[in-house]
């Protein structure tokens, strides 16, 4: 092949030689590779031919320049080695005390990677090795000051406000310590001065922003986690974060309440300690996942910005001990053992974990992490339906055979329903885990033993109605403790009539309907009824005509003896007995004294106006005719007040 020469102006050599020179420097290539590149060029055109030289001679300068560089960027890297080493000594601080020297520790640093990210040195095999080492030196260094500013500062979690922005929702029940006592002795009415409740689960108002680190030092621990990632310590800057970290969040954790307990060790907290634990779990749920997560998210994103990887493997690491922490603790609670106090408890931590469950997995990337979460609240979720089967159960099998005192509402009736008003309150997490439970349910009877079809109602409100329904039958059984027939109705007026007043006045009443309170208010007047017939129909066949002989003017004074005598002593043991029963709820007991009042005292006057003139003659006739229908009516107000009463003539007489 001819060599080609072509006349060009002035300059022109020299530019064509300094083009072909830019290109071959440009390349990056070794030098072995150069030299044939030149050798090729010089075969093209003559006026190249002694590019070489030229070459060599820039090469030349831009190795003394590199070198230049080079030593002093390792100059400054050994001074800073060096004066730490003799600052460490008397315990002086010597990166955020000295802004201008760190400045220049890290510039120093980026010379370094800069020669040799553009080959400037790799051809010197003494001076690649002497960066290698200068870089191990100044990367040890940057992650030990990376590690003292991230824990210098790191701000102390602000309890106070964090709960301040927690809105609590008290709900009344008076809930026990213990276990269901077997007689239910231990549950009533509630008590607002005992100030007993159950506090439902917390939400978190809206600004729940917490500052991890001060905001001044991100940037400089950005500066040093850019150098380290750029450098290759990735994995050094990234294990130095998570660590410091996680023991950050795990502090956090402690400062919330949370404990570190093994699943035996909550397993055997006794219930009232696991209640308190069970509160600040749910509190701390919410504030670790939307409070200190989502910070440390953000501060993953801000210190890592320049690496997706990094950002990625740093939260879940750091994020991973703490979540763990709280998710052996609900694991716990779920399979450990079961008693009606921790349903609600249960409930609480269910919605608690499955509030924040989204958030979760939209910033936790780890799914054995996600999949961990999603199992503990399914746990939680079966553990909290089994609790409310075990309550059927036990509501169903409490067989207490001591009955109440004067007739009054059985303590099961006042645990059950202060039980549902309360549980109302988490119908939908009920009917979310009841659709998903898939358990055969037994459909609710009516009084004609048909099926009761409640396609229309939610499954929760189903499960209500067959819960009541066992109550009603539980105590139905414990009316039949009384020997009299009269009282067994007074039991069952009470605690039906608690029952319904409690679903009226509550929620419940929307998930029974309005049918369903008529049904029951007709089951009370029932039973009134029944009441009056077992309770003063012996008393009111002593006031009817048959078995007198004759008609008025004529009648027995020995038949009319014995009919007021006998009148007298049903009277008197009813009125000694049914002062002692005790009807709680005024409007009912009005009533009841009113309905006896309508069928006692117009038969008593009517057949005191036929036949009490003809014992008028009578010797001794105040022994048979004692009381004035006035008087009935005044002792009928003494009724059902609980307090054993003695007749006023019978008082008169025995003194």
């Amino acid at each position: 092949m001819s060599t080609t020469t072509t006349s060009i102006g002035g300059g022109g050599e020299d530019r064509v030689l300094a083009t072909a020179q830019q290109i071959v420097k440009s390349l990056n290539t070794p030098k072995e590779v150069r030299q044939d590149m030149l050798s090729i060029f010089s075969s093209f055109d003559n006026r190249l031919s002694n590019i070489t030289d030229m070459i060599n001679k820039a090469e030349e300068e831009d190795k003394s320049s590199s070198q230049s560089r080079f030593d002093a960027a390792e100059k400054v890297i050994f001074r800073w080695e060096v004066s730490c080493t003799e600052s460490s000594r008397h315990s002086v601080p010597c990166w955020e005390d000295s802004p201008d020297e760190a400045a220049e520790f890290l510039a120093a640093v980026d010379d370094i990677l800069l020669l040799v990210e553009n080959l400037a040195i790799t051809s010197d095999t003494d001076m690649m090795d002497r960066a290698e080492s200068t870089i191990q030196l100044a990367m040890a260094r940057l992650e030990e000051e990376f590690r003292h500013i991230l824990i210098r500062n790191t701000v102390p979690l602000d309890a106070e406000r964090l709960y301040g922005s927690i809105r609590r929702v008290s709900l009344s029940f008076a809930a026990n310590d213990g276990e269901i006592d077997e007689d239910f002795e231990s549950f009533g009415e509630v008590d607002d001065e005992s100030g007993r409740f159950h506090e439902r689960g917390a939400s978190l108002g809206d600004d729940v922003c917490v500052d991890l680190i001060q905001a001044d030092s991100v940037v400089e621990l950005k500066d040093i986690a850019d150098r380290m990632i750029r450098s290759g310590y990735e994995k050094e800057c990234v294990q130095v974060y998570s660590n410091v970290r996680r023991d950050a969040l795990d502090e956090c954790l402690a400062i919330i309440g949370v404990e570190k307990l093994s699943i035996e060790e909550v397993q055997r907290v006794e219930w009232k300690s696991l209640d308190e634990k069970m509160k600040k779990w749910i509190q701390a749920v919410k504030i670790a996942v939307m409070g200190l997560l989502t910070g440390e998210k953000r501060l993953c994103e801000q210190i890592f910005s320049g690496s997706e990887s990094a950002r990625e493997v740093c939260f879940n690491k750091t994020a991973k001990g703490c979540v763990i922490d709280l998710l052996n603790f609900g694991e716990a609670v779920a399979i450990g053992k079961r008693s009606s106090e921790k349903l609600f408890r249960m409930l609480d931590m269910y919605d608690a974990l499955e509030d924040v469950l989204p958030d979760l997995q939209a910033m936790v990337t780890d799914e054995f992490l996600c999949n961990e979460a999603k199992g503990v609240l399914t746990s939680l979720g079966e553990a909290a339906i089994g609790t409310f089967v075990e309550f059927e159960n036990a509501v169903k099998n409490e067989s207490s055979r001591k009955p109440m005192l004067g007739g009054e509402i059985h303590p099961i009736t006042r645990y059950v329903m202060n039980y549902l008003k309360l549980l109302v309150d988490y119908s939908d997490t009920l009917n979310t885990l009841l659709e998903s439970d898939g358990g055969e349910q037994d459909l609710y009877q009516n009084d004609d033993g048909n099926k009761l079809q409640q396609e229309s109602m939610s499954p929760f409100a189903c499960r209500l109605l067959s819960l009541i329904s066992l109550l009603e039958s539980n105590l139905k059984e414990k009316s039949r403790l009384y020997e009299d027939g009269a009282m067994q109705y007074i039991f069952l007026m009470n605690n039906i009539l608690y029952v319904v007043q409690k679903v009226k006045d509550s929620e419940l009443g929307k998930l029974l309907g309005d049918h369903w309170v008529r049904k029951h208010r007709g089951q009370i007047r029932q039973h009134a009824t029944s009441y009056l017939r077992a309770s003063w129909s012996k008393a009111l066949s002593c006031l009817k005509d048959e078995g007198i002989g004759g008609s008025s003017s004529n009648a027995s004074k020995v038949a009319l003896k014995e009919r007021f005598k006998n009148f007298n002593a049903n009277f008197e043991e009813i009125y000694r007995n049914q002062t002692a029963w005790r009807v709680p709820d005024p409007q009912l007991r009005e009533e009841l004294r009113i309905s006896i009042s309508e069928k006692v005292l117009p038969a008593y006057r009517s057949f005191m106006g036929r036949f009490g003139s003809q014992l008028e003659s009578v010797r001794h006739s105040g022994k048979y005719i004692k009381y004035t229908p006035e008087d009935l009516e005044s002792y009928l107000l003494d009724l059902f007040e609980g307090s054993p009463g003695v007749l006023h003539h019978l008082r008169r007489k025995s003194s």
